[in-house]
């Protein structure tokens, strides 16, 4: 693993810890702005849940370096579950997190993508599951 893989990983993981620990003191209320109305569950056990979850994520990732691809995989299903809040905090027009236009919303919205990225390429699971599938192909025959 490169320094610069495993530097991305702390980062990520760090920025996780921070994250969930706003989740749960003081960030809470813009978290509040995030999530989606529709969810069948009170607010603020979205909230304090996903902080929560967002915590041991970030633990894991800087901690459990064994287990770092499955780990990542997570963190990006993660990244995936929660970015229906995002495009809920876009589509009501919520301001949180100095987020008070919605061209500065929109903009947010393309970088849950690159966290997926960020989360996978820091530890390598990208290339796993490439030299994984690679392994598994058949070769054709040469001609």
């Amino acid at each position: 693993m490169s320094a610069a893989r495993t530097i991305a990983r702390w980062a990520l993981g760090a920025g996780l810890v921070f994250a969930g620990t706003g989740h749960l003191t003081f960030a809470r209320q813009s978290f509040v702005a995030q999530v989606p109305q529709w969810l069948p569950l009170p607010v603020d056990l979205v909230v304090v849940a996903s902080g929560v979850v967002e915590i041991a994520l970030g633990l894991a990732l800087l901690l459990l370096a064994r287990h770092r691809v499955l780990v990542s995989w997570i963190v990006a299903a993660f990244f995936v579950a929660v970015f229906p809040g995002n495009i809920e905090q876009f589509v009501r027009g919520t301001d949180a997190f100095g987020l008070d236009t919605d061209l500065a919303r929109g903009i947010r919205l393309l970088f849950q993508p690159l966290l997926v990225v960020w989360a996978l390429w820091s530890t390598g699971a990208w290339r796993a599951w490439r030299t994984r599938n690679s392994r598994e192909r058949p070769v054709p025959p040469a001609r």
